[in-house]
């Protein structure tokens, strides 16, 4: 079965950095659009950046210019690289990935908690 494996959270003061790595394993991991969410107290689940099958990235406006998404098909493993991070970045970080076209999905990892300190 598919399972996602974030690890990388933790505590940091504003203007920090942090690396999330996701951990995948049950799947064709290299043809799979893979992705990073976060949802903070309160509010709803979105998404903040994903990676494409053949690299291409998208990123939520909010980080664009600070965070880097990247993926290694040969170890299965999709990463997040938070910088000049901000206290409105504090929020659990979520893998996720899945296939809208062919119904396939969604997955998403246990998370893994991001607090950034003013």
């Amino acid at each position: 079965q598919v399972q996602l494996v974030e690890s990388g959270g933790g505590l940091v003061q504003a203007g920090g950095s942090l690396r999330l790595s996701c951990a995948a394993s049950g799947l064709a991991f290299s043809i799979r659009r893979m992705g990073w969410y976060r949802q903070a107290p309160g509010k709803q689940r979105d998404l903040v950046a994903d990676i494409t099958s053949d690299g291409n990235t998208k990123y939520t406006d909010s980080v664009k210019g600070r965070f880097t998404i990247s993926r290694d098909n040969a170890k299965k493993m999709v990463y997040l690289q938070m910088n000049s991070l901000k206290p409105e970045d504090t929020a659990v970080y979520y893998c996720h990935t899945d296939s809208p076209d062919t119904g396939w999905g969604p997955y998403w990892g246990q998370g893994t908690q991001v607090t950034v300190s003013s």
